[in-house]
């Protein structure tokens, strides 16, 4: 099994972030990221997880994203970034992507739904049921976060299975995407969406990634004390968040695993280009035009 690092839309409004809070005017940074993963399985063909800004984005931004989150976020729409580009890079079809994973079903992370028709796109229950049940807290804000253009194609969107028993480093409410063989799970992160959740893949190695989607947003919110927020994604993350609480809860149960299981766990979140790059070049990245 292979895990390549993605980046599936540049978000510009934020570019450059300009010196980490941490370093001072040290350097200046790239634009936010929309970090996804490609993972290569034995059993499974590729798998992806969260799918960026997809190729009808780049074509009617406006319609497909909404104009005025166009006109913040200001997304770089590089077709060379799309998952379906970079999925093509490295010798796949469209529909030789059989699985998405989401950690949530807002439109930076479903933009490339519509690229992969033919897959099954798995998310966490509790971000199933705020979508498709209309008596569910926070229905009408999943409802409006998930675009009409992303799911228009009709998205075999399924439930992962929660057991209720089954754990994750003493997270509870882990889900198990359907179908699917390899060992990947879906880590309930509270606080941003519904059912917002990490994704949890295990290498070959045993040891595991965990996608912690938008649950934080920058990498001192983890590895600083006390926590250090960054000044441009802070009110990002405020204005989206569900629960507050919930949030600031669930980035200290991620601070904790952080420092208590380092040697067993990579966490990472979906827009930190500082994470990305990292990763990125462990891995070996697919970036468009690379």
């Amino acid at each position: 099994m292979r895990i390549h690092h993605l980046n599936c839309g540049s978000l510009r409004t934020i570019a450059p972030l300009g010196a980490e809070p941490a370093a001072g005017a040290a350097h200046r940074a790239p634009p936010a990221v929309c970090h996804c993963l490609l993972i290569e399985t034995d059993t499974d063909g590729p798998v992806l997880v969260d799918t960026g800004l997809g190729t009808a984005d780049l074509r009617r931004p406006d319609r497909a994203l909404g104009a005025d989150w166009v006109a913040y976020a200001q997304p770089a729409l590089d077709p060379r970034e799309t998952a379906l580009h970079q999925v093509a890079r490295l010798g796949y079809e469209s529909r030789d992507v059989r699985h998405i994973v989401l950690t949530h079903l807002h439109r930076d992370h479903t933009g490339g739904l519509a690229d992969f028709p033919h897959a099954r796109v798995h998310v966490h229950p509790d971000e199933y049921r705020a979508v498709t049940d209309p008596s569910a807290a926070h229905h009408r804000h999943s409802a409006e976060r998930f675009m009409p253009a992303h799911r228009a194609h009709g998205p075999l969107l399924s439930p992962a299975t929660a057991d209720g028993h089954t754990t994750w480093f003493g997270f509870s409410g882990v889900a198990r995407p359907q179908g699917l063989g390899c060992e990947l799970l879906l880590v309930p992160l509270p606080g941003h969406s519904a059912g917002h959740a990490g994704v949890a893949v295990r290498d070959d190695d045993g040891r595991w990634l965990l996608h912690a989607g938008d649950a934080y947003t920058y990498h001192g919110e983890l590895e600083r004390t006390p926590p250090l927020a960054h000044p441009v994604f802070e009110p990002v993350q405020q204005g989206a968040q569900t629960d507050a609480a919930a949030r600031t809860a669930t980035r200290d149960r991620l601070r904790d695993l952080v420092r208590d299981h380092a040697d067993e766990v990579t966490v990472f979140s979906a827009h930190d280009p500082w994470e990305y790059a990292r990763l990125a070049e462990v891995t070996g990245p697919t970036r468009g035009g690379r």
